[in-house]
Parts: structure tokens; sequence; C-alpha cells
């Protein structure tokens, strides 16, 4: 049986970090990093804590619109700068979440409020920790009563450029971001590349797998160039990043994109073109569980 040292849960002094003390995290701002995303924390595979693996964006669209909203570019009404505020509780201290049994499994929940979208989208995130699964966090995101209704709502992750993740993997076969985009250059995104259900891996139980991970046997050892700060030189070990999607639609189109640059600069990415974003677009469904999954790869001190 687990006890409250195994959850890692804020205290009114604590920065807002939730989840499995020696599992997968998830942190808000004011931590390190741009203000309207979810932080996940692996440091499992060998990081530093307070080093990310990824975060997670929220881009609902509204039932009338087109364009997605982007709770990481929009500027907050609050102050005007980048990045939509989020919070927990009142705002004012970190809520540590609620701890309860279900199904016999100790599970650690959150509710994640997040700033109205210029679109008029208001969501609500709920952030879910079992304790039976340390390397994953159950997503479900949900329109408030103020929200214009929503036709989706994205949860996307956006830093896969970090790991370097280039291989998607498939039902019976695999997909390599070279193969997607053998030409892309320049410092912008590729064209989306989007995958239905049926191209997808499924669990015994109908459960749809969105997964990627690098191409690299030492990720770690890699030679940058004097142009990629710091921050983007790839620590600890390797992973595989996954949607796991139970009762997936069937419109449902899993989604990838790429840089050969990393974010916000011209440096290169070492072996080229990565993913950046990966993604899972449904229709609208309130409060629909999406799990993000880091598992270490075999051969890895934590893979077993």
């Amino acid at each position: 049986m687990r006890t409250e040292a195994d959850w890692l849960r804020p205290g009114p002094a604590d920065p807002p970090r939730w989840g499995h003390r020696d599992g997968l995290t998830v942190g808000l701002s004011p931590l390190p990093g741009p203000r309207g995303l979810l932080r996940v924390y692996t440091p499992y595979l060998g990081h530093r804590p307070e080093r990310m693996v990824n975060y997670v964006a929220v881009e609902p669209v509204t039932r009338r619109g087109l364009r997605r909203g982007f709770s990481e570019l929009e500027r907050s009404r609050l102050d005007d700068e980048p990045g939509l505020t989020m919070w927990t509780g009142d705002g004012r201290l970190p809520d540590p979440g609620r701890l309860a049994v279900v199904d016999g499994v100790e599970v650690l929940t959150v509710l994640v409020r997040c700033e109205r979208f210029a679109s008029g989208a208001e969501v609500d995130l709920r952030v879910r920790f079992r304790a039976d699964r340390p390397h994953e966090v159950e997503l479900a995101a949900a329109a408030t009563a103020t929200s214009r209704p929503l036709r989706s709502c994205v949860l996307t992750a956006t830093m896969g450029n970090y790991a370097r993740l280039r291989t998607l993997r498939l039902a019976g076969r695999e997909v390599h971001a070279r193969q997607l985009w053998p030409w892309h250059r320049g410092d912008r995104f590729t064209l989306r590349a989007s995958f239905g259900l049926g191209a997808l891996p499924r669990e015994p139980d109908g459960t749809a797998v969105v997964a990627a991970r690098g191409d690299e046997d030492d990720p770690a050892g890699a030679d940058y160039e004097p142009s990629v700060l710091p921050h983007w030189h790839w620590q600890g070990e390797r992973a595989e990043q996954a949607w796991v999607v139970p009762d997936p639609h069937p419109r449902l189109r899993a989604q990838v994109n790429g840089r050969v640059t990393y974010w916000a600069s011209s440096a290169p990415i070492p072996g080229g073109v990565a993913f950046e974003n990966l993604e899972v677009r449904e229709p609208y469904r309130p409060w629909r569980p999406l799990v993000f999954r880091v598992t270490p790869l075999p051969g890895t001190s934590d893979s077993g």
C-alpha cells in the first residue's frame, strides 16, 4: 500500500507539481518554462528533478470556429504576456489534490483551470495519477459552463524535438520522420501528418496507442552544433512517449508535425527532422480521458 510519502503534492509554500514521487510528475508555471503549458517530468529516465521531458498544451476549437486556440501562444488578458494562465484551487495557493481509492487503486486527482481563450473557449483540465502506473498521467478536458460550445479540444505534446522523437509506431509497421518530410528545410514546422484509427496499434480492449520514440542508440552522446543551447541537449535514458486512447472515436486522427531546427531558433537538430507535436484529434467529449505515458525502452536502467 502506498503512503503519503510516495506522492508528490504541493504544500502552501511549494511549487505547483503533482504525481509519483519516483515516477512521472506534472507541474505548472511559475516552474521554469513557457506559461500556458503543463510540464511533464520523468526523473526515472535519469533527468535532473527540474528537467522536463515534454510539455502539454491545450488547444480547443469552438463549434462555430475553424482555428485552434493556443494555451501557450495566446496573450493573457490578465497581464498581456504570452501564455494563458493556468492555476489550481483559488489561484493563490496550489491545490494539493485529492487522494481516493478507485477500484482498489489509490488515485491522486487535481483540477487545473485555464484562462479563457480568445475564441471564447474556456476549459478545465482534470489531471489524474494511478498508484499502479508510475510512468503515466491521465488528462481529461471539459468546457466550463461559461465556455462557447466546443467542436474539439486537442491536448498536444509539444516538445518531441528534445527527445528527438522520429519513429511513429503504427499497426504492423513504423514510419520515420524522414519518410514523411524528406525535403523539409528551414526553421518552420512541417505540415501535419495524419493517421486514422485503422492505422494505429490497438490493445486487446480496443484502446488505441499513438507512440513515438527516437532512432538513436545513445541520444545523450549526440554531437551538437555550437548554436544549440544547452537546454536542448538530451539527458538520461531513452524512452517511448505515447498517447493511450481508451474507447477511441471512429473519427480519431493521430497527428505529428516536425522541425529540422529547435523551436524559436535556427539551431539544427542532430540527425535532421524530428517530431515536435504528438497529438490525438477527436470530436469533443467532455471529460474524455487520454493517458500520456513515458516508458523507458528495453535496456535502460528503469525498464525492468
